[in-house]
C-alpha cells in the first residue's frame, strides 16, 4: 500500500477538530495531524515505498509537541520498527482490509514549550506571552523567545497548548483557500513544453575499400 491509500483509510476515523496535512514540525513535516480543542494527534505514515530512515528524527520532533503520536505502517515495516518506538507511540497496521490497531497511542509527557510555540508564526506566540502581562516581549526575537520559553515558568504548559491549538484551528480555512488558490493558477497556467532534446548526428563510417577484383 502507498501513502495516499493509507491516508484514505486514516481520515474518516479522525472525528471531530480539524485535520492538517504535512503540517511543519521542528525540522520535519508531520504526514496528518488532528487537531481538537482537547488535543493534537500526530501520525506517520510509511508505505510499502517508504524507509524508516527518518524514523529517529520524526519521533523527537512530534515527542516534542503533540499529546499523542501514532505511526501507521505496512505488515512490511512491523518488526522493525517497533524496537525504534517507546512504549507511549501508538501503531497501527495498514493493509487492504483497513487499519488494525497493534496498540493505542498513551499520552505523552514530553512536551515542551518552546518547539510547541514554534508551531505558530511568531506574532501569534508574542501575542500570547502579552496576554499574560509578560513586558518586553514584543521587541524579542525568535531564538530569544525560544530561549525565554526553555527557562521560564511564568507560561504555564497548559495554556500555551491551548492557545496553539486554538490558532491552528482558526488558520485551517485560511489554508484551504490559500491552497485551492494555488491549484486554481497551476490550472490556469499553460503545461510546460519538454524541451527538445538536440538531435546527436549520427558519425558517417568511412566506407571500407573494397577489395580488388581477383
Amino acid at each position: 500500500m502507498n501513502d495516499p491509500e493509507i491516508r484514505a483509510l486514516l481520515y474518516p476515523l479522525l472525528l471531530g477538530g480539524v485535520r492538517i496535512d504535512e503540517l511543519p514540525t521542528g525540522t520535519t513535516r508531520a504526514d496528518v495531524v488532528h487537531i481538537t480543542e482537547h488535543f493534537m494527534h500526530g501520525y506517520e505514515v510509511k508505505g510499502d515505498g517508504d524507509t524508516l530512515q527518518r524514523v529517529a528524527n520524526q519521533l523527537r520532533c512530534y515527542g516534542e509537541v503533540y499529546d499523542f503520536v501514532t505511526f501507521i505502517v505496512t505488515e512490511k515495516h512491523l518488526a522493525k520498527l517497533l524496537p525504534l518506538l517507546p512504549e507511549w507511540v501508538g501503531v497501527q497496521v495498514a493493509s487492504a482490509e483497513g487499519l488494525r490497531p497493534h496498540r493505542a497511542a498513551a499520552y505523552n509527557a514530553t512536551v515542551e514549550r518552546a518547539p510547541l510555540a514554534r508551531l505558530l508564526l511568531l506574532e501569534e506566540v508574542k501575542q500570547y506571552l502579552l496576554s499574560l502581562g509578560l513586558v518586553g516581549v514584543s521587541t524579542l526575537r525568535l531564538r530569544e523567545v525560544s530561549q525565554f520559553l526553555r527557562t521560564t515558568q511564568l507560561v504555564p504548559l497548559s495554556g500555551l497548548a491551548q492557545f496553539v491549538r486554538a490558532r491552528l484551528m482558526a488558520r485551517l480555512p485560511e489554508r484551504l483557500l490559500l491552497r485551492a488558490e494555488r491549484k486554481a493558477e497551476r490550472e490556469r497556467l499553460p503545461p510546460r513544453r519538454k524541451k527538445a532534446r538536440p538531435k546527436v548526428k549520427k558519425k558517417v563510417k568511412p566506407a571500407g575499400r573494397r577489395k580488388a577484383a581477383l
